[in-house]
């Protein structure tokens, strides 16, 4: 789904508001509060909370008629986050979707009474989100971002598909569980493929650019970019310096592929938000989070970028692109 099918979903649903919120007028206004770690222009933000109000539809929750919807985009700086989150909570909704360890942390740090519903969360046990995957036990619950252990399958994929490769930098955030939890997992399985890992911390643009064409000066080089808000934000800069330095990258989610990125492997994110919704749900309805388990992905997709392999001068072996989702020509 593109921005303008997005604007049409919510452009649909307030032509619908008189209506509807003339057959519901006995119906309190239930509401939701939504704080995202990106920008509200991320290339996937529309598509995500499109995703999200469709399913929320498909429960009886139509925006406008019986519920509200708040939304904070934080641009991935922790102190926007930070008064985002305040702000959300002062508002008192019903329950609040939030995205990653990065948002969901300080929200829990607001309040601990309000329903939380994370997604893309890799550790929350570790992040103190929850007591258990089992049974949370506080104000949250969610879904899981993946395990740790798929990691090391990037390193595995960037071997294949680049079998040169000697040296791979990992690009990752070091203030998260998340950073370290990928870059632990990418270094215990590189003994196995014969390769040297080391950890390039992402700060800021200027940062990332300079330790990249630094670690690009030796040949046999690739890259890994681990999954975090940061990675999500300089995007187009990691893609962009993968090509200025011909190097192969391999990401954690498809839209780096469809974007120019060379290979990718990860879950459905989207789909995340659109299982949030159930749980959105299931608590405006009178359920508790501590009642709900987190959830594992149930989708994980390998999407490959041909055009983008021939201007690296690889060859994607066939077994590779026979278990490809999507093949990018």
């Amino acid at each position: 789904m593109q921005r303008r099918e997005f604007l049409g979903v919510l452009g649909g649903a307030a032509t619908a508001w008189p209506l509807a919120a003339r057959a519901q007028q006995n119906e309190r206004m239930r509401r939701i509060g939504v704080l995202m770690p990106v920008a509200a222009n991320d290339p996937e933000s529309p598509i995500r909370m499109a995703t999200f109000a469709q399913e929320l539809q498909q429960f009886g929750w139509n925006i406008g008629a019986n519920v509200l919807v708040d939304y904070r985009w934080s641009g991935g700086d922790a102190d926007s986050i930070r008064k985002n989150a305040t702000e959300l909570v002062a508002l008192s909704p019903d329950v609040i979707l939030t995205a990653g360890a990065s948002a969901a942390g300080p929200l829990l740090q607001v309040t601990r009474t309000i329903p939380v519903v994370f997604v893309i969360v890799p550790d929350p046990v570790g992040a103190g989100l929850v007591e258990s995957l089992a049974r949370p036990g506080g104000n949250a619950t969610g879904f899981l971002m993946f395990e740790f252990g798929i990691s090391g399958k990037w390193l595995e994929l960037l071997k294949q598909i680049a079998p040169r490769v000697k040296r791979v930098a990992v690009l990752r955030d070091p203030t998260t569980t998340a950073g370290i939890g990928q870059f632990s997992a990418i270094q215990s399985a590189s003994p196995s493929v014969g390769v040297e890992v080391r950890p390039i911390n992402m700060r800021d643009a200027t940062e990332i650019e300079r330790s990249v064409a630094t670690f690009a000066d030796t040949p046999d080089s690739g890259l890994i970019l681990t999954a975090s808000a940061l990675a999500a934000i300089h995007r187009d800069l990691v893609i962009m310096l993968a090509a200025r330095h011909k190097l192969p990258v391999v990401y954690h989610n498809r839209f780096y592929a469809t974007a120019g990125g060379l290979v990718s492997y990860g879950p459905d994110f989207t789909d995340q938000f659109r299982r949030a919704a159930l749980y959105v749900d299931r608590i405006l309805k009178g359920e508790k989070p501590a009642n709900l388990p987190v959830q594992a992905p149930t989708k994980y997709e390998l999407t490959i970028n041909l055009k983008t392999a021939k201007a690296l001068g690889l060859t994607v072996p066939p077994s590779l692109l026979a278990r490809a989702d999507e093949v990018i020509e």
